[in-house]
């Protein structure tokens, strides 16, 4: 397979421009443009001490709608909000920063807050705990059993930080929270040992953010291993800085590499996160994905649903309508998960329900690949399918997508109707005293069926 056409089109108008990170030393000046008062921006200065801030020229200049900021839904998608943390920690923290407060201690009151905050849902931390006398292996999840996610450790930022992030933990500086390996050959060893994966998610952070040699260093080894069916690149670029493929001084080696997956037999699924169909207009995005098409690579979109940002049924529909148009299989409408900024960000589960439906009626069956809302929950993806009246009650349909037990997947259960529930532990059994799958818990005992529970490492 070759690269076709590998001139980027006239109507592309930024080749050249270098990228350049704006960071919370640039928060002041930008949120000014927005029209925001000094206290208001004191306020987003003190947030942005808590969870991570980066954003890009890009951004900025390309997809922001400076004239509707602070509304505009860009906007907020980048730029910290006042109301995103409860009032009295902005307030504790604005106050130290109005004052000269040492770094220290503000650092300290930002841990603080961030601990109340649940850095790592769904078991995540717990994923790499040793269990059964063997060692874990750093930057892996081994989440299904046939799934195991790395982290590479030179992938641990983006290009830009959503403000509704889940993995916010990896970008605040505390060592702790992160998840990193940098270890292929360990990588290996452990994927020889687990004969049952057969696909690997390379994630971060943001894997794209490192330059082509490096990537090849993490990738090219995955190749030798004949049990891999499918390698996946999890990356917010194509929305955020699509010139990695177009511009960039490693662009066409970048796409070498990912020709050279395809051409070793492998399926490359690009996980490409879009939030707003705002983020799939410049020319720009046509031609990366494009390019990333012509190498093989299956481009797959997801996003999670977010108050405030694209909480609409129509916001959806078009964002689908436009993926197809560009060739990308849409996969997955999420549920902003149960960390960070939940409260602020996330819609009841009913009223995703009904976004996700009225979006999903209004599309062709080529857009109906989309599969939602979905929960990565502890116990694994769960989807509302729908809402029904059994009895004269009103409940809730659900089923697992993916399930650490194998044996959960696919089958429907109920729970009460909530109208206020925004996340599966907000929900309650509608027969019995519990859901079919609780129990089913990372570090447990193991079973047949929790293997993958007990964390990745080598035997």
């Amino acid at each position: 397979m070759t690269l076709v056409n590998d001139a980027a089109p006239a109507a592309v108008n930024t080749t050249g421009r270098r990228f350049r990170a704006f960071t919370a030393k640039h928060l002041d000046e930008l949120t000014a443009r927005a029209g925001l008062t000094a206290e208001q921006r004191l306020a987003i200065q003190a947030v942005a001490t808590v969870l991570p801030f980066r954003t890009n020229s890009y951004v900025v200049d390309e997809l922001i709608d400076w004239s509707a900021a602070p509304e505009d839904p860009m906007y907020r998608l980048v730029f910290p909000q006042e109301d995103m943390l409860p009032a009295e920690d902005v307030a504790r923290i604005s106050d130290l920063l109005r004052r000269g407060a040492p770094k220290a201690e503000v650092d300290a009151a930002a841990h603080e807050v961030r601990m109340k905050l649940n850095p790592h849902p769904a078991g995540q931390l717990q994923l790499n705990i040793p269990t059964l006398k063997e060692e874990p292996v750093p930057g892996v999840q081994h989440k299904y059993p046939e799934t195991v996610l790395y982290f590479p450790k030179q992938g641990q930022t983006c290009h830009a930080y959503c403000t509704y992030c889940f993995r916010w933990a990896q970008f605040v500086g505390e060592p702790d929270l992160k998840m990193a390996g940098d270890d292929v050959d360990r990588l290996k060893r452990y994927l020889l040992a687990h004969p049952e994966v057969t696909s690997v998610l390379i994630t971060g952070g943001d894997p794209m953010i490192m330059g082509e040699p490096v990537l090849r260093r993490y990738i090219e080894p995955l190749l030798e291993l004949e049990q891999l069916e499918s390698i996946r690149i999890g990356s917010k670029a194509l929305a955020y800085w699509p010139q990695r493929w177009v511009t960039d001084p490693d662009a066409d080696d970048t796409l070498r590499l990912f020709e050279k997956v395809v051409d070793a037999g492998k399926n490359l699924a690009f996980m490409a996160h879009f939030t707003h169909p705002r983020e799939l207009d410049p020319d720009l995005v046509s031609e990366a994905s494009r390019r990333i098409r012509d190498t093989g690579a299956v481009i797959r979109t997801q996003a999670p649903l977010i108050r405030t940002i694209n909480d609409m049924p129509l916001t959806w529909e078009t964002m689908w309508r436009r993926q197809l148009q560009l060739g990308m299989v849409p996969y997955y409408m999420f549920v902003e998960r149960d960390t960070g900024p939940q409260d602020y960000f996330a819609v009841p589960l009913a009223r995703a329900y009904e976004v996700f439906r009225d979006a999903y009626k209004n599309v062709s069956g080529l857009c109906r690949t989309v599969r939602g809302p979905s929960m990565s929950a502890t116990p694994g993806k769960v989807c509302v399918d729908g809402v029904v009246e059994i009895g004269g009650e009103k409940l809730f349909v659900l089923h697992f997508i993916q399930c650490r037990d194998p044996e959960f997947v696919n089958r429907p259960f109920f729970a009460k109707y909530d109208p206020e529930a925004v996340w599966l532990t907000d929900l309650r059994p509608a027969f019995g005293d519990r859901f079919p799958f609780e129990g089913i818990v990372p570090g447990g005992d193991v079973t047949a069926h929790d293997v993958v529970a007990a964390g990745p490492s080598l035997p």
